[in-house]
């Protein structure tokens, strides 16, 4: 009986050190050679990691409830700081103790996500990614979070003497709190202001460290995004030397059950579905002209002499934009086959460039340009006239401009050559915000096509005989000396 006894008890205390150790060691739960967490079920994950041995920028941009956050960015993050890489590690190795900084976007989410998933609760720090023996110290944050962490120093490689040191910072802090430590780990969790990541790309370059991103897109194509998602295209991989991005859905997580993706997404409020179900860049309250680029984006032709052409024109300091386009007489479709973007030039450089696709083409300019311009007083549509350009004010009912360019874009009227880049990058980001205005950002080609289709194709006209054309532009150019003279315009 006895000896029974002490056997019960040996299994009991064995059973409890098994427990405490799975407890106090989660990191090693992640990616074995098989089981639920297997790597083979997770590739997006493992690509992530992969990219980190070549770019030094990387994005992971996810649906929720993929793993983001542990599965990708913990787990790395906590990798680096022990120094102790499983075998199948295919990433970014350091053979020496980091220095390490993750960030949020406020102290309380900071503690309750980031602190939680790395250290765990803090009535039982070592249940987090971190194993227990490995946590050297902390040292708790000052402010009015209770309970929040502010760095952590963790044993490396087992050597009690030497530790890497991770601090936790959060966006609130601002752009100055990421300033002065240079850091060989940066990981911003949930999506960083542009000022903070440029910081934090600033604070690794002397340690030629590394930025991982991970979150879901729900600021839609902001400048952070915007920098690995050039013209707003929706494609993984590499975007330069320096950057890569992993994009990764619902299906990428087989964790999640059907039963559990069709609740999350009974929950969502359907202009966020894309975003926190595809980890696709949200539109605000949705996109302006919600229809697949497939529909309205075609092969590049050559256009028939005989089809009318017009353009639009939006005009700026900081962006001035055109489109051309020529309509077909047969269907009345629209086929916008050119555009111009440009920053910061005087009238004259804008007008050479569109004046080259041909003096003869009319085009509708943003009214705007009606007004003085900054240097001279001058009205803008005057300069533009003087440079030979046949400009007419365009019609700009915001609303009513929306709706003529959505109706033709969806009746199939209107199509855009495929050479048109920088417009179709536009359009993909072209949205409202949660109050249903037009979001006033990277949108000068989108307003010139509204103009176009307002305005511009009532204007249009086939090329001329270029005899003919010079008596009508001297014509134009008479009229509007006379009408200027008695308006003042």
């Amino acid at each position: 009986m006895r000896e029974n006894r002490m056997q019960q008890e040996y299994l009991a205390k064995l059973l409890i050190e098994h427990e405490k150790r799975i407890r106090y060691n989660k990191l090693k739960q992640y990616y074995p050679d098989n089981g639920n967490l297997s790597r083979d079920k997770y590739p997006k994950h493992i690509e992530f990691f992969r990219s980190g041995r070549e770019y030094r920028e990387r994005l992971a941009l996810c649906a929720n409830r993929v793993g983001k956050t542990e599965g990708m960015g913990g787990v790395e993050m906590v990798y680096h700081l022990l120094g102790e890489y499983p075998d199948w590690w295919p990433g970014r190795k350091f053979d020496r103790p980091i220095a390490a900084v993750a960030a949020g976007d406020t102290g309380q989410t900071v503690r309750d996500t980031l602190q939680i998933k790395l250290l765990g609760t803090p009535s039982d720090i070592g249940t987090g990614l971190i194993p227990k023996d490995a946590i050297a110290k902390t040292r708790p944050k000052a402010g009015s979070v209770a309970d929040a962490v502010e760095s952590v120093e963790v044993v490396w490689r087992g050597d009690k003497r030497k530790r890497s040191r991770l601090i936790l910072k959060s966006y609130d802090q601002k752009r100055k709190a990421f300033q002065g430590t240079e850091v060989d780990v940066a990981w911003m969790d949930e999506e960083p202001p542009i000022e903070v990541y440029t910081e934090a790309v600033m604070r690794t370059m002397t340690t030629n460290g590394i930025v991982m991103s991970t979150f879901t897109p729900l600021l839609g194509m902001s400048e952070v995004v915007r920098m690995f998602l050039p013209e707003g295209r929706l494609a993984a991989g590499p975007v330069s030397n320096s950057r890569y991005v992993v994009m990764a859905s619902w299906d990428d997580a087989p964790h999640l059950s059907e039963e559990t993706r069709k609740e999350l997404w009974e929950s969502i409020p359907p202009y966020q579905r894309e975003a926190r179900s595809q980890g696709i860049p949200q539109l605000g309250s949705g996109a302006v002209y919600p229809i697949s680029e497939e529909s309205y984006i075609e092969d590049n032709f050559e256009i028939p002499a005989w089809w009318p052409q017009c353009y639009g024109l939006d005009v700026g300091w900081n962006s001035t934009a055109a489109v051309w386009a020529a309509i077909d007489p047969a269907t009345d479709t629209i086929h916008i086959h050119s555009e111009y973007k440009r920053g910061m030039a005087e009238p004259a450089i804008h007008a050479a460039a569109i004046n080259a696709r041909g003096t003869w083409i009319p085009g509708a300019i943003d009214p705007a340009s009606m007004g003085s311009s900054q240097a001279d007083g001058k009205k803008l549509i005057n300069c533009y006239a003087e440079q030979g350009l046949n400009v007419h004010p365009a019609d700009n009912s915001v609303e009513a401009g929306i709706q003529r360019t959505w109706l033709r874009l969806s009746t199939g009227k209107l199509k855009i050559f495929q050479s048109c880049r920088q417009l179709i990058g536009e359009l993909r980001m072209y949205r409202r915000d949660e109050r249903g205005n037009i979001v006033k950002e990277n949108d000068h080609l989108a307003d010139a096509m509204r103009y176009l289709v307002s305005t511009g194709i009532m204007l249009a006209i086939p090329k001329p005989d270029e005899d003919a054309y010079r008596d009508y532009m001297a014509t134009q150019h008479a009229d509007r000396n006379m009408v200027s003279q008695m308006t003042g315009y």
